[in-house]
């Protein structure tokens, strides 16, 4: 098992490559035979002479590259299943929660279905981790977004006329994505503050020069893979209450809150957007699980009738494709390699390996995984 195919990603909005040119490279130096498809890489900029010189075979469609290939990579998950031969491996980043029917389906045609996104929380699959890669870029961009909307700046000017005063930013959910808005957004110079329900995150606020909002919940605490634990409606409604006060002084709010495999909490209420200055920005980056933000939309932007702004902060690593595919392709690589034996010229499916027990979803025309065995 050594022959990949790069697909060319079918979903409209998707702008990203799964692997660029420098990956495959390295990868056709090991061993692995790489087939990529016609256009993969053409909105990021890369053309089919760059992955050609790279070392891979260039084919016109999916069906072509399907009969040459036994491992699949792509940023999304192909609905088309039809030419996959049996046994072929399937990477990409699945959604698996939102998509038991498609599991059925991989799993009855033989698929061996990798989601990248179940790859666990580990120090070793830390360089696999796409979650983190991306989330990083969509919490950089969040704040990019915001202050391009935000109808003041960020930073103060003492001027001759006046002094301007920073922009206050609230950032909700400290995880990969809420730290690196909040990195950014001291560094556009704002006053940030920060709220999480996990207690052990305050001194990473603090580093960023942040101020951590604190909220008593009761007892909380996270999963061993990292993420926040789901609150009960009475603790939710008490960090409504808890964060009103910061949500109203806030030119900027952005909600990073997600809980893994399930909907998203819902963290403003239509009381608390009420209560926020004309001009306020919103982003909730939770849109696509439900939205932390009543009201809030993954198709359009919403203006609430005291001018906030509300806008759904949906896969937002897709409006920096570039670094966005670098970051993507890093994450696979490492996964490559870390299955690759050396000796045999082969892809290793290890399944005793944490890795990819945790992120094989279907094998032998079953589904494996503890998760979604029914």
């Amino acid at each position: 098992m050594n022959k990949v195919f790069l697909c060319r990603e079918t979903v409209r909005e998707e702008t990203r490559a799964a692997l660029v040119p420098g990956d495959i490279k390295t990868l056709t130096t090991m061993g692995y035979d790489i087939t990529v498809e016609s256009g993969a890489g053409e909105k990021i900029g890369y053309t089919d002479d760059e992955y050609s010189n790279a070392g891979a075979k260039i084919v016109r469609s999916p069906d072509e590259g399907y009969k040459l290939c036994n491992i699949i990579v792509r940023i999304n998950k192909n609905d088309d299943i039809g030419g996959i031969r049996e046994n072929t491996l399937h990477i990409s980043s699945f959604d698996v929660f939102n998509q038991r029917n498609a599991i059925k389906r991989y799993a009855e045609a033989g698929i061996k279905l990798v989601s990248l996104e179940m790859i666990p929380r580990t120090t070793l699959a830390q360089k696999m981790d796409i979650q983190s890669s991306q989330a990083s870029l969509a919490g950089y961009y969040a704040v990019i977004l915001a202050a391009s909307k935000l109808p003041k700046i960020f930073p103060m000017m003492m001027t001759p006329s006046g002094t301007i005063t920073p922009a206050r930013v609230f950032v909700i959910g400290v995880g990969v994505a809420g730290l690196q808005a909040i990195a950014t957004a001291k560094r556009l110079g704002a006053r940030v503050e920060a709220f999480d329900t996990r207690p052990v995150v305050e001194e990473q606020v603090k580093s960023l020069g942040a101020k951590f909002i604190k909220i008593d919940l009761g007892e909380m605490g996270q999963t061993e893979q990292g993420y926040a634990k789901e609150l009960t409606a009475e603790q939710i409604e008490l960090q409504r209450k808890g964060q009103i006060k910061a949500c109203a002084h806030s030119d900027v709010v952005i909600t990073t809150a997600k809980v893994f495999g399930r909907k998203a909490p819902v963290l403003l209420t239509k009381d608390m957007t009420a209560q926020m200055k004309s001009g306020s920005i919103i982003i909730d980056m939770a849109v696509k699980t439900g939205g932390n933000v009543e009201g809030s939309d993954p198709e359009k932007e919403v203006i609430l009738d005291n001018g906030v702004r509300i806008i759904g902060g949906d896969s937002l690593e897709r409006f920096i494709p570039i670094d966005a595919s670098k970051m993507f392709s890093g994450n696979i690589f490492a996964f490559l390699e870390h299955f690759w034996d050396a000796e045999k010229k082969t892809f290793r499916l290890d399944t005793e390996d944490e890795i990819l027990r945790g992120c094989l979803i279907t094998s032998d025309r079953k589904i494996i995984h503890k998760s979604f065995i029914e």
